[in-house]
């Protein structure tokens, strides 16, 4: 097969998820799990039936027959479309009410057609001006856009789209879903919305943790019980040679100085008190009430716990005629006094001031809340916010117990809100980006492409004049930015916002066009700036790319542009690569080359940028293509997925996977690039430190390899004075063995690349460069026997 022959999607990969979905469907243990996993078997089996009919076209842009691609489709795992579309289906909540209000026919033709009359535009009109509303899905903001156009005077734009929209209108939703305002200050983002965070605080409240409440019993319940016990049978304390064993004792000693007693040598059971027998069974009586009442803490019916020695002791003494009259064995009477024993000398007589202040403590234990407790507490106050919004201010939520509300939730005023809880509500915090990465709300950088979307969405609305208008494009970005990326090949782009037609219609009007470009570059290098300080060992993922390709073609101009042709490249899936790659990759590859040239990272990789420089982004034009070179780079491989790895590994190496883009968009970490370095190389010991323990060793060995690029090229932005400190600080950390046999070879030759070396463009057998992907063994995983015994022993 040649590169321009067109691929298609392998339909067994439906078939093989069917089945798996199938068989956990018809097997699992968990009634949940099964009922999840039959409506993921229908999903693929409607892929699978589309595929064969050729209603699907997977790997197509416009995968499912008859819809444009500005619909938006639903996409199942690995970018597979289903067959329909986001915004279609049963109607929706705000539909059925409006469809109430007004007597209409129970369709979305009718509904579509109720919006475009007077009362409908007026209504969308108020949705317009109040922002009360939400966007799920980008179709949804389109009668938003008409209204908003008709308003503007520009006729011919609302007509052109509504011709678009038209031979739809009975299958997808084009209104938004009314919701409260969401008000957000400039630059603040949150993780999480109000209503999730809510959602899985009502859950941790409808969970009995059995642990904690058990606890709580045993302190509240229990060790009062044993206390009592405990001084009942300190009432015989006496001499211990005062009844011999197998005598009945008689005569001796009160509670009041049973502590003295002990301490002195006594024992208990030497002899019974009048009217010791008859309150001995009332607390028989009284355990048997307790233990049919309280079933949470089991450990006094444990034979071995001395509460349950206190108490079979008392049965046998008081006997099942309640006399008093029974004699201990001896073995019965040696655990009995040998568990009074610990008890006393643990925490003192039951009235004593050691004993007392103990238990004084305890019981405040006790009357903290639980975990239930405080979860429907938070919930409780979050209902008060929006739903959509994230948590302006988190002292108030996270306030200790007030006194009403101690008496609500029968919580003890003034508790405090433990860490665990804490963490959910800080998930929803509205504050800056790197505020929230410096609370650990943002953990990866998979979370904090999550984020960008909603600061790309203010830059787009950054110069807008008309708040309507501006919120409006701002929800819209935002819709978009969650539509799921499709499975695509032979080359294809996924679709861009501007290609919606509502969308299109809107940009001829956003005003003020420089500051929309130099605030999208703004936010380019504020997300630039954090994921190079606190996630420097991670790539960019595709997500991310996303967003910082759209912003960059925003930010495309003057003043201070980022050229639309220094583009953000994807990740590229290794099992469907082509063996090409498109122009925009060659592009990147040229433009990173000017930042790379005469560096660090071009030495060690050795890159030959004049080579680079000369790349066509069409093959058949003389000059060698990005997919020649990188082949060439990798030794020529096999066509297979280790072998497709290899061949986008070394487009990864040459475009430096968008950490030129970023230096070229002005992106600096914040504590400096050897800084950076240092916290890069720690993500690749990390990662080689779990080998050979994890499951998956190439895709850690693959993943370590690519956090090693991340710190040769953010090394290669220091002096030299620091790449060589940064050097010596790498090869002189005390690692596990394991790890320092695996890495030695690779700092070896990266302190030649420091010294001014260039390596061979690919390994010749010595060079051992850090790679990720290989065909056959990677040379990471054939650490010497010596190396792995001594890291099994813990070396």
């Amino acid at each position: 097969m040649d590169d321009t022959t067109p691929v298609h999607a392998n339909p067994g990969y439906p078939a093989s998820r069917l089945l798996q979905e199938l068989a956990t469907a018809a097997a699992h243990d968990d009634p949940a799990v099964r009922r999840a996993a039959e409506r993921r078997a229908s999903t693929w089996r409607r892929i699978a039936a589309g595929m064969a009919s050729g209603l699907l076209s997977i790997g197509s842009r416009t995968p499912v027959r008859g819809l444009p691609a500005w619909v938006t489709p639903e996409v199942a795992r690995g970018g597979f479309a289903t067959g329909e579309a986001a915004a279609a289906g049963p109607l929706r909540p705000h539909e059925l009410d409006l469809i109430g209000r007004h007597g209409l026919k129970r369709d979305r033709a009718a509904l579509y057609a109720h919006h475009l009359t007077e009362a409908g535009l007026e209504h969308l009109g108020a949705l317009l001006d109040s922002g009360a509303y939400a966007v799920d899905q980008p179709e949804q903001g389109a009668l938003l856009t008409v209204v908003w156009l008709l308003r503007a005077g520009d006729t011919a734009a609302a007509l052109r789209l509504l011709a678009e929209l038209d031979p739809f209108a009975a299958t997808l939703c084009f209104t938004p879903r009314p919701a409260p305002v969401r008000d957000l200050p400039p630059g603040a983002v949150f993780r999480h919305s109000v209503r999730e965070v809510r959602d899985t605080l009502e859950a941790v409240a409808r969970r009995t943790p059995r642990a904690p409440n058990a606890q709580r019993e045993a302190l509240a319940v229990w060790n009062p019980f044993t206390d009592r016990l405990l001084a009942h049978w300190l009432e015989t304390t006496g001499d211990g040679g005062s009844a011999a064993d197998g005598e009945a004792p008689a005569g001796g000693e009160t509670a009041a100085g049973g502590r003295a007693a002990v301490d002195g040598g006594t024992v208990v059971d030497t002899h019974r008190p009048d009217g010791w027998a008859a309150r001995g069974a009332a607390l028989l009586d009284e355990y048997e009430r307790l233990a049919a009442e309280h079933t949470l803490c089991t450990r006094h019916r444990r034979p071995k716990e001395n509460p349950a020695i206190l108490l079979a002791a008392l049965r046998e003494a008081v006997g099942p005629d309640g006399s008093g009259a029974g004699v201990l064995g001896a073995r019965r009477r040696g655990l009995l006094r040998s568990a009074v024993a610990a008890m006393v000398a643990k925490r003192g007589v039951p009235g004593s001031a050691e004993h007392t202040a103990v238990r004084a403590e305890q019981a405040a234990q006790a009357a903290l809340p639980t975990h239930d407790v405080l979860a429907a507490l938070l919930a409780e106050r979050l209902s008060a916010l929006p739903d959509n919004s994230g948590v302006p201010d988190p002292d108030a939520v996270l306030a200790p117990v007030s006194a009403e509300e101690a008496r609500s939730f029968d919580a003890a005023a003034g508790s405090a809100v433990p860490a665990a809880l804490r963490a959910r509500v800080d998930r929803a915090v509205i504050a800056p980006l790197e505020e929230l990465v410096e609370l650990g709300v943002v953990p990866s950088a998979e979370v904090l492409a999550s984020l960008v979307p909603t600061l790309a969405a203010a830059a787009q609305a950054a110069a807008i004049g008309d708040p309507a208008l501006a919120r409006l494009v701002a929800a819209g970005h935002e819709a978009f930015a969650r539509r799921r990326s499709l499975l695509l090949l032979n080359l294809a782009s996924q679709v861009r916002q501007g290609e919606l037609p509502w969308a299109r219609e809107l940009e001829r009007h956003h005003w003020s066009a420089e500051v929309r470009r130099e605030a999208a570059r703004t936010v380019i290098v504020r997300v630039g700036d954090t994921a190079l300080t606190s996630f420097p060992g991670t790539i960019t993922p595709n997500p991310l790319v996303s967003e910082l390709g759209g912003l960059a073609r925003t930010a495309e101009g003057r003043p201070r542009p980022l050229p639309v042709d220094f583009p953000f490249v994807e990740e590229l899936a290794s099992d469907i690569f082509m063996g090409t790659f498109s122009a925009k990759f060659t592009r990147a590859a040229r433009r990173a080359a000017e930042v790379v040239e005469g560096t660090l990272y071009a030495r060690y990789y050795g890159i030959d940028c004049a080579r680079v420089f000369a790349l066509e982004e069409k093959p058949g034009r003389g000059a060698p293509t990005l997919a020649a070179l990188c082949r060439e780079r990798a030794g020529d491989p096999p066509r297979s997925v280790p072998g497709n790895g290899m061949v986008i590994e070394q487009a990864q190496i040459l475009t430096t996977h968008n950490l030129a883009a970023l230096v070229a968009a002005g992106s600096v970490p914040r504590d400096g690039w050897a800084a950076a370095a240092r916290a890069a190389h720690r993500t690749t010991v990390r990662l080689l430190g779990a080998l050979p323990r994890v499951y998956g060793t190439l895709a850690q060995v693959k993943n370590a390899a690519f956090a090693w690029r991340q710190t040769v090229f953010l090394l290669s932005r220091c002096t030299l004075q620091e790449q060589r400190e940064v050097l010596a600080w790498m090869e002189e950390a005390e690692l596990p063995y394991h790890v320092r046999e695996r890495l030695d070879p690779a700092l070896g030759w990266l302190r030649s690349a420091v010294e001014g070396h260039t390596l061979p463009p690919r390994d010749d057998g010595e060079t051992v460069r850090f790679l990720g992907w290989t065909v056959g063994r990677h040379w990471m995983l054939d650490i010497a026997p010596e190396a792995l015994f001594r890291h099994r022993r813990g070396f």
